[in-house]
């Protein structure tokens, strides 16, 4: 399985139309990678997708950064009993 990290970044490949290898963890949605809001909300509903969870979209929306998407979606998981392969040592 991969990890929630690698599965973030591959939803936020397909969306934005990025190679997967060129996202970084610190690489800001809007800023780095170019996304409008449209493209953001279709990130919320492709992480909850991936993942079989339910964000809450103004919670999700506040996200800036692919890792803060990360935690915040291994958060989410965590609280609605979604079992994920975490990072080893929460590190990127």
């Amino acid at each position: 399985m991969a990890t929630v990290e690698e599965r973030v970044k591959a939803a936020t490949a397909q969306v934005l139309k990025v190679a997967p290898d060129k996202i970084k963890m610190e690489d800001s949605f809007t800023a780095d990678l170019g996304a409008e809001s449209v493209q953001s909300i279709e990130l919320v509903a492709m992480f909850e997708e991936e993942f079989g969870i339910e964000m809450d979209e103004d919670a999700a929306l506040s996200v800036q950064t692919v890792g803060e998407a990360v935690e915040f979606v291994a958060k989410v998981c965590k609280e609605q009993g979604v079992e994920v392969e975490e990072t080893p040592n929460n590190k990127p």
